[in-house]
């Protein structure tokens, strides 16, 4: 998924860094493998480029002077699912975390090894790919700017929280998150919340989209673990 309407460059690279030194460096590298790179020293201006959709893969620091990267990766995510691959002079394994919840698809520690960078790019780009000789057919389909999203080719009609919720599932088709993790990525701007919060919306999301289509079962219950999407099949 992309901007909606949006022709992407395949080899254009959007790099937000205030470093000099690190952009220059990074720009070699990724122009030598035949890439195209813009350079961006600041969040907010980062964000604007991205909504023109013409960058395949985005490199941020997390560090930039007007804005976190974190801030500027959730920004993003509400319009667009383009991969982003943050830099970071911070190891610890909790901004790890935090950069991967959030939405971002790899994290790099500086310092840091331009060759071993560009083959992330290549390898986050790859997995984008269709494989050749087979056809996948998505069940969803989700427009950021007007956030909706249509099930088998119909508008679902959701509440901000189911949409939310079934965002974030969509962003990664199989991977299972734990109720913890939905909770805080999805209510953590709610004032009240309970226990049975996740399981009551993946119950009336479950209901909604069987009205659309049933005997389809797209939300996954992954016992003591927690709960993952599907989004269409190969075939």
């Amino acid at each position: 998924m992309r901007l909606k309407g949006e022709c992407v460059k395949e080899s254009s690279i959007l790099i937000i860094e205030d470093e000099s030194a690190i952009a220059d460096v990074l720009t070699y590298a990724l122009v030598s493998e035949g890439y195209a790179v813009r350079h961006s020293t600041l969040g907010y201006e980062g964000l604007e480029l991205l909504r023109s959709g013409n960058y395949a893969l985005v490199i941020m620091d997390i560090g930039l002077p007007d804005m976190n990267g974190f801030d500027v990766c959730r920004k993003a995510r509400n319009f667009t699912d383009i991969p982003i691959l943050f830099l970071s002079s911070r190891s610890d394994e909790v901004d790890r975390v935090v950069g991967l919840e959030i939405g971002a698809d790899d994290y790099v520690t500086k310092p840091f090894s331009p060759r071993e960078v560009v083959a992330r790019v290549r390898v986050i780009l790859r997995r984008g790919m269709p494989s050749k000789g087979v056809k996948s057919t998505q069940w969803f389909s989700i427009d950021f700017e007007s956030a909706r999203i249509h099930y088998c080719g119909s508008l679902l009609d959701l509440t901000r929280y189911e949409y939310l919720l079934l965002k974030v599932l969509l962003k990664h088709p199989g991977r299972i998150y734990s109720r913890d993790q939905l909770m805080d990525l999805v209510w953590c701007d709610a004032l009240e919340t309970s226990d049975r919060t996740v399981d009551t919306h993946i119950k009336t999301l479950r209901a909604k989209l069987k009205t659309v289509r049933n005997g389809l079962e797209p939300i996954v219950t992954h016992r003591g673990m927690g709960y993952s999407v599907t989004n269409g099949k190969e075939a």
